[in-house]
């Protein structure tokens, strides 16, 4: 009896192990966070009237734990914030382990969050873990009249192969505009970067230019803030700091292709 029992709490013990740091693996209470939090963001009343939307852009939280946490803290003290997204990278090596310590921390703001795949999230067994962690790699959906496009543009990756991002998909959210004011695209690579497949730099840009409510496109991966409009048509492209850098930035949306960005700067809480 006493032999049972010791092997009962070796296998319990067991259980709570890795097999290996690369596994997809979330607790269930964890897994798809993306819809999880969508619920959460259409069940939550609008922080505004009408069409404004008031969110958070942040990027590349990688392994940043207690910036994360003093992010969390600072965030929670804006007003009338809808939701966070992060723009990728939220793990460093592709671990579940490590998007898993992200969460924890993400999880204690007052909103909603949101994210895309960065290509740090893609490494080894990273894609599968972020699928098991957040959901799909795209996905759009509807808020105050605007639709957010988020989508994997981590072309590198891929090795190049003209697929990624998934310009189809995307035209099919671009076409859907019944009941839109406006439409915001947000992915982890910029198409101005070395890392965005060049074959679809062009096709890319081009069907977002013959879709004029795109209002926005944001992103973030090179580790700084830019505004601009690289391709001369009229659209902004903005990267956002990353979380290290301890600053993140709060959109206001509203209008057509209105908005104003405000920076705010946090420090460590401890």
């Amino acid at each position: 009896m006493g032999g049972a029992l010791v092997a009962g709490s070796w296998l319990m013990g067991c259980s709570l192990l890795e097999s290996s740091p690369n596994q997809a693996y979330a607790p269930a209470d964890e897994q798809y966070q993306t819809s999880r939090n969508l619920a959460r963001l259409a069940a939550q009343p609008p922080s505004h009237h009408g069409d404004t939307v008031r969110f958070v852009l942040v990027g590349d939280s990688q392994r940043f734990y207690d910036e994360t946490e003093d992010f969390v803290a600072s965030v929670n003290q804006q007003p009338r914030i809808d939701f966070v997204a992060i723009a990728g990278d939220i793990s460093d090596f592709g671990l579940g382990r490590e998007m898993h310590w992200i969460h924890r921390r993400l999880q204690k703001l007052h909103v909603p969050y949101l994210t895309v795949i960065g290509n740090h999230d893609e490494l080894g067994n990273g894609r599968a873990a972020y699928q098991k962690h957040f959901g799909p790699l795209n996905y759009s959906f509807v808020y105050q009249g605007t639709r957010f496009i988020c989508l994997d543009t981590n072309g590198r990756e891929y090795g190049f192969n003209g697929r990624v991002p998934d310009l189809e998909w995307l035209g099919q959210q671009l076409a859907d505009t019944t009941g839109i004011a406006r439409t915001v695209v947000i992915s982890h690579v910029p198409p101005n970067d070395a890392d965005f497949d060049p074959k679809l730099v062009q096709p890319y840009t081009q069907l977002l230019r013959r879709h004029p409510q795109v209002a926005l496109h944001l992103g973030a991966h090179i580790h700084r803030f830019t505004a601009g409009q690289p391709f001369h048509d009229g659209l902004t492209y903005l990267t956002a700091y990353p979380l290290k850098k301890r600053r993140y930035h709060v959109l206001t949306l509203w209008g057509q292709r209105y908005f104003r960005l405000e920076t705010i700067s946090y420090a460590k809480v401890r």
